[in-house]
């Protein structure tokens, strides 16, 4: 069983990097018991509407990211500071919650490119970082070289300022591929809206 971790406003891209701090009793007892064990966390995000439902666990969307804890800080008060290492996509089969936190039987969802795809997605990069030259310039946007073609278009697509739904939306892609492609035209966007000294990275 996957431990769940749902939040409103956050979605988990494999190979990406997330911190978190982790204030709830609930949480922090989740932490805890993964640091004892494998390290992974499913991240999902909860439906408009989480705040008026009155049940413990609000509804959440089924597609997730699990991630493994790379660095943890355990703070005096019992709260922690965590990194995540996005790991793989996944979707929800069930739900159980027999500790403070809920935790679900999952379908894992591999994304591996095909052969022919491999020089599309470098081609894909390479606009991705065209489109997102103003913001490098202007010091808003960093793009470690080291970064993977995948990499590159999971980390740009965790931190885009685009709505939540969208950005899930991202995830769901079936592959770096069709997100990066699905990625390029949200770049395109954001530049007609916002000027291309603006930024769309943050």
């Amino acid at each position: 069983m996957l431990p769940l971790f749902p939040l409103p406003n956050v979605v988990l891209f494999p190979g990406a990097y997330l911190p978190l701090h982790v204030f709830e009793h609930r949480y922090r007892a989740m932490v805890r018991d993964v640091l004892d064990d494998e390290r992974h966390i499913g991240m999902v995000v909860l439906r408009d509407g989480w705040q008026t439902t009155p049940v413990s666990a609000p509804p959440i969307y089924a597609t997730g990211c699990s991630g493994t804890i790379v660095h943890h800080e355990r703070l005096k008060d019992g709260r922690f500071n965590i990194v995540l290492r996005g790991t793989r996509k996944f979707r929800i089969r069930s739900e159980v919650q027999t500790r403070p936190y809920r935790e679900a039987d999952v379908e894992w969802l591999d994304e591996t490119l095909s052969h022919d795809a491999v020089p599309l997605l470098a081609r894909l990069r390479r606009r991705v970082e065209t489109l997102l030259l103003p913001a490098i310039v202007s010091g808003d946007a960093r793009l470690p070289p080291t970064l993977t073609d995948q990499e590159l278009v999971n980390a740009i697509s965790q931190y885009l300022d685009i709505a939540i739904v969208e950005k899930l939306a991202l995830l769901e892609k079936p592959d770096a591929l069709a997100r990066g492609d699905a990625l390029v035209l949200h770049l395109e966007r954001l530049l007609v809206e916002k000027g291309s000294s603006d930024g769309a990275v943050h």
